[in-house]
């Protein structure tokens, strides 16, 4: 069975893409979790990892590393991964391939931390051209591929490789068109999501740069974890 090394739920959103891909795909594998910071007992995502980042696959001996070679290991191994279609798989692998190596000030100003909302006091011209280009690769997917996920009818990894921009649309209230807010509130729903969620609102852990990196973006309105 897979081996699944991530890193907190409320803040990683690349341990985010293969977990939830992989959840929604009935792909069996355990979850090893370490969190963000040495902590005594713990596994050291060094000791795996040969980048020491997460997420990190084990499949017996073999050793996988990033997201999208984890995606593209999965893939030939497991044929729903992407789209069956051509046109719609070409489609998705560009899309997925521009969320993994893109969105610098999406992924900056506005990082991923499930638990909290943030009310965005500015909304920076490079911020606001990143997000309409989010809106736009939504926008387009759905319509060319009627949807209800961004390559049609399923659940594929391109839709796992935007699910943390939808944990960020909730926690910043970004604002997209109809369309796209319909597709963000959908991933949100998903049973996969929910337990995510559910299980970053749980963690006890607090990790400092993540947390410093949050309170930049705006004025925190709410914070929904235990014990805050």
């Amino acid at each position: 069975m897979y081996q699944l090394f991530i890193a907190n739920k409320n803040y990683s959103s690349w341990s985010l893409r293969p977990w939830v891909l992989m959840r929604e795909l009935a792909i069996p594998f355990t979850e090893s979790l370490v969190p963000f910071g040495a902590e005594p007992g713990r596994t050291n995502i060094r000791d795996v990892s040969p980048t020491g980042k997460v997420p990190c696959l084990m499949d017996e001996q073999q050793i996988v590393w990033d997201s999208l070679a984890i995606v593209e290991y999965l893939a030939e191994r497991h044929e729903q991964v992407w789209p069956s279609a051509a046109p719609a798989r070409a489609w998705a692998r560009c899309a997925a391939a521009e969320m993994h190596s893109g969105f610098p000030e999406l992924r900056t100003r506005c990082p991923m931390n499930c638990g909290v909302r943030v009310r965005i006091d500015a909304l920076p011209a490079a911020l606001s051209g990143e997000i309409a280009r989010v809106n736009g690769l939504w926008t387009q997917g759905l319509e060319r591929f009627g949807g209800p996920f961004l390559a049609g009818a399923h659940f594929t990894a391109v839709d796992a490789f935007f699910a943390p921009v939808a944990f960020r649309v909730q926690t910043y209230g970004l604002e997209l068109q109809p369309s796209a807010m319909n597709y963000a509130a959908r991933l949100l729903e998903l049973k996969s999501m929910r337990e995510w969620m559910a299980d970053a609102l749980k963690e006890p852990w607090r990790d400092e740069p993540h947390e410093a990196e949050t309170r930049c973006a705006g004025t925190w309105i709410a914070d929904y974890r235990e014990g805050a």
